[in-house]
C-alpha cells in the first residue's frame, strides 16, 4: 500500500483519537461509544505496528490522554499514574503471558474488576487525608480534594496508618444513582449525562462541592502508589488486604492465579456477572503480582508491561421489535420509541430503546414485527443498532397526528415532527416541568410527580396556574399533609420575585437557552418590550440570528402566552429585568471566550463580562469586540485573526476589569 496513503489514515486516526479524548476526559461528554473509540485506537496500533517509522511522540498510543483543567490547582504527581495497554481477544492475553514468561519466571497474576470510572489519586499523611487529585495526562492532575472529601466510602482519618500513604482509585456513580441524576436532569430541561462514568467526571470537577455531595459518588481504591519504606510489601494481593484492613472499599473482586488460562476462566466469570454489579465495568484487569518482577519488566511511555485490561465488546442481541410508541415532549417533538420482547443486556432486562426520528427509522429499514439487534451503548443506555430480519413489508411512519392531542403535526428541519397545539395535555405536563426547574423559576416541591397530579386532578392547565393555586388545592394532593402544602405554596410565591430573564428561560421558548434569555432580558429591560420586539429587533442583538428571532416574536404573538403574561402580572409575578451588573467598564463590548483559561472556567469568564456591563457572545463577527483566548482556542481565534480582531490573554481581561 502507499505510504502516503498509510500516513494519511494515521493523521486521519490520531486527531479522531484526540478530538473524542478531549471530549471524554476533558469536556465529560461522548459522541462515539467506548468500543468504538477502542477501534479507533486498535487500528492505530496495528498500522504503528506494521510502520513503526511512522510512530511520533505525540501519538496517542505513546501519551496518556486527558490534560489538567486550569479550573483547579495542578498537582504533579510523584508516581506517574499510567494507562493500561487494551486487549480485545483472548489470544491477546495469551500474548500477554508469553511476554510476561520471556521477562520473569513463574509469574503470578491477578485478576480484578475494572471499574468504569474516574482514576483518582489520594494521599494521607500521618493517616490524615491531605489531598486528592486528578490522573490528568499521568504526570500533572487537578487537586480535588474539597470535592472527593464530600465520598463518604474515602476514609478521611486511618488508624495504625504509616507516616505517608498514596493510593490510587476509580470514583465512580453507582447505577441506580446515575438513572436518578438523569430523569432530575430531563426534568429540568438540561441536556443529561450520557453515561455514569461522564457524569462521575463532571461531578469531581464542580467549582461547588456541595453540589459533587448531592451526586452520591463511590470510589474503589485498586493500588499504593506510595507507602512509607518501614511498611515491607511484596505482592499485590498482600497490598489490596492492606488497603481493606486500613479502611478502603477495595476492587470488589480480585483472585490469584499461577497460569494465563485459569486468569482468562475469571475474565470470563467477571464478564458475565458484570450487569449484577451496582456499578459499571468496562473489563477485567490482569496483574502481574509479584512487584519485583514488576520493577524487572517496568513500562513503555505510557503502559506498564506487567499489566493488561481486557475489555468486553457490546453484548448485543436480536429480539422482535413489537411496537413503536409515539411520546410528545415540552417543546412538541415527537420522540418514537421501540418496543420489544425482552431481552437481558448487561444484567438487566432490556424492552424498550428510543428511535429518534423518521430518519432514524428509515435509515434501519425497520418495522413492528421485523426482528431487530439490540445492544446498550456504554452498557447504559438501550438503542437499535441495526434490522436482523425483515418479517414485514414497507418501513414504519410516525403519523403525522399527535398522539396527545389529535392536532396535525408539522416537520422541523432538524428531521423531527412536532406538535404546536399549546394545549397539548403532554407538553403541557413538560412545559409545568421545565418551568419549575431550578434554573428556570426554582419552585422548590413542583417536581415531575406533584406536577402531573396536578394536571390530572384539573388543578392546573397552564402555567399561570401555579399562581393560583391555594393551600387547599396542595391538600388535595397525594401525601401532602399542612407542612408540606406550606411549603409548596410558599416556594411558588417566593418565585415570584426572580429575575425576568428566569422567566423567559422558564418559558421554554424553541431556541432560547439561559444565556440567550438574559441577552434578550438585558436589551428590552420589560416583558412589554420583549413582546413588542420584532425580528429586525432581536436581530441587532449580537449572536442573535433569523431562526431564534423568529422564535421568540411567534411565541410572544400568541393569544394565549399572552394571556398568561397578563394572569402571571395579576398575581405579582416579576415581568422587569434589574441588571446585576458591578461596573460598565465592558459597556458596549461583545468578547467572544475561547480555549481554556489559566485560571477561570469559561462560565465564570463570561459572567465577569456581564456583571462588567458587557455582551458574552458565542460566536465569532466583525460586531465582536475582543475574543478572550486561552489554551487550544481553535477556529474562534483563527476567525478572529482573520477578520483582525483584537486577541486578549486572560491577564489582559483581568486587567481591563480591574482585577
Amino acid at each position: 500500500m502507499d505510504i502516503n496513503k498509510i500516513k494519511q489514515e494515521l493523521d486521519e486516526l490520531k486527531a479522531k483519537i484526540v478530538y473524542h479524548s478531549n471530549l471524554y476526559y476533558n469536556e465529560n461528554r461522548t459522541e462515539i461509544s467506548d468500543y468504538e473509540y477502542d477501534m479507533l485506537m486498535n487500528r492505530l496500533k496495528e498500522i504503528e505496528s506494521q510502520y513503526p517509522q511512522l510512530i511520533t511522540e505525540d501519538s496517542p498510543t505513546q501519551q496518556v490522554q486527558g490534560l489538567a483543567s486550569s479550573t483547579f490547582e495542578k498537582v504533579t504527581h510523584a508516581v506517574k499514574m499510567e494507562s493500561l495497554l487494551d486487549a480485545f481477544s483472548y489470544d491477546e492475553l495469551r500474548d500477554f503471558d508469553r511476554r510476561v514468561r520471556e521477562a520473569v519466571e513463574s509469574p503470578q497474576y491477578v485478576v480484578e474488576t475494572k471499574i468504569d470510572g474516574l482514576s483518582m489519586s489520594l494521599e494521607y499523611v500521618n493517616g490524615v487525608f491531605t489531598r486528592g487529585s486528578t490522573r490528568g495526562d499521568g504526570l500533572v492532575g487537578e487537586d480535588v480534594t474539597a470535592n472527593l472529601a464530600t465520598i463518604r466510602s474515602i476514609p478521611k482519618t486511618i488508624k495504625n496508618a504509616p507516616e505517608f500513604l498514596e493510593v490510587r482509585g476509580e470514583v465512580y456513580m453507582p447505577r441506580e444513582v446515575f438513572f436518578q441524576l438523569v430523569a432530575k436532569q430531563e426534568n429540568e430541561g438540561k441536556t443529561p449525562f450520557k453515561n455514569p462514568r461522564n457524569a462521575a467526571s463532571g461531578s469531581v470537577r464542580q467549582k461547588d462541592s456541595k453540589i459533587t455531595k448531592e451526586r452520591k459518588l463511590d470510589i474503589f481504591i485498586f493500588n499504593i502508589q506510595q507507602i512509607s519504606d518501614d511498611v515491607e510489601i511484596t505482592g499485590h494481593k498482600q497490598s489490596l488486604d492492606l488497603l481493606k484492613k486500613y479502611g478502603f472499599k477495595v476492587s470488589p473482586r480480585y483472585t490469584v492465579f499461577d497460569n494465563i488460562e485459569d486468569a482468562i476462566k475469571e475474565v470470563e466469570a467477571i464478564g458475565e456477572m458484570r450487569g449484577q454489579f451496582a456499578f459499571d465495568i468496562d473489563g477485567a484487569v490482569i496483574k502481574v503480582d509479584n512487584l519485583e518482577q514488576r520493577a524487572v519488566m517496568g513500562s513503555t511511555n505510557k503502559y506498564p508491561r506487567w499489566a493488561v485490561a481486557y475489555k468486553y465488546p457490546p453484548e448485543e442481541k436480536e429480539t422482535v421489535l413489537n411496537n413503536i410508541e409515539i411520546s410528545v415532549g415540552r417543546t412538541g417533538v415527537l420522540t418514537p420509541t421501540a418496543v420489544f420482547e425482552t431481552v437481558q443486556l448487561a444484567g438487566t432486562s432490556v424492552s424498550r430503546a428510543v428511535l429518534h426520528n423518521q430518519d432514524f427509522i428509515d435509515e434501519k429499514q425497520i418495522n413492528i414485527g421485523d426482528t431487530i439487534v439490540v445492544r446498550k451503548a456504554g452498557d447504559i443506555i438501550p438503542e437499535v443498532v441495526r434490522l436482523s430480519k425483515k418479517n414485514t413489508e414497507g418501513v414504519f411512519k410516525i403519523p403525522m397526528v399527535c398522539p396527545s392531542c389529535g392536532s396535525i403535526v408539522e416537520k422541523t428541519d432538524e428531521s423531527a415532527l412536532r406538535c404546536n397545539n399549546p394545549d397539548c395535555p403532554q407538553q403541557l405536563v413538560r412545559n409545568l416541568i421545565h418551568f419549575a426547574s431550578r434554573n428556570a423559576m426554582n419552585i422548590e416541591g413542583l417536581g415531575e410527580a406533584v406536577v402531573m397530579q396536578l394536571a390530572d386532578k384539573q388543578l392546573i392547565k397552564d402555567v399561570a396556574d401555579i399562581y393560583y393555586l391555594t393551600f387547599e388545592d396542595a391538600l388535595k394532593l397525594d401525601g401532602f399533609k399542612d407542612k408540606s402544602a406550606n411549603n409548596l405554596i410558599n416556594a411558588i410565591e417566593n418565585s415570584k420575585t426572580n429575575n425576568l430573564d428566569k422567566l423567559v428561560f422558564a418559558f421554554g421558548i424553541r431556541n432560547v437557552g439561559e444565556k440567550a434569555a438574559r441577552m434578550l432580558c438585558e436589551e428590552f429591560k420589560t416583558i412589554d418590550n420583549l413582546i413588542n420586539a420584532s425580528v429586525e429587533d432581536i436581530i441587532k442583538i449580537d449572536g442573535f440570528g433569523e431562526i431564534v428571532a423568529k422564535s421568540v416574536v411567534n411565541y410572544f404573538a400568541s393569544e394565549n402566552v399572552q394571556n398568561i403574561i397578563s394572569r402571571l402580572k395579576e398575581k405579582g409575578v416579576n415581568t422587569s429585568f434589574v441588571s446585576t451588573v458591578e461596573s460598565d467598564v465592558l459597556k458596549g463590548k461583545t468578547i467572544v471566550v475561547t480555549g481554556t483559561l489559566p485560571t477561570l472556567s469559561r462560565d465564570a469568564a463570561e459572567k465577569l463580562i456581564t456583571d462588567n456591563g458587557g455582551k458574552a457572545a458565542s460566536s465569532v463577527s466583525k460586531k465582536t469586540s475582543y475574543v478572550l483566548a486561552g489554551e487550544k482556542a481553535g477556529s474562534k481565534l483563527d476567525k478572529a485573526n482573520q477578520l483582525g480582531i483584537p486577541v486578549i490573554t486572560e491577564e489582559d481581561f483581568l486587567n481591563m476589569i480591574k482585577r
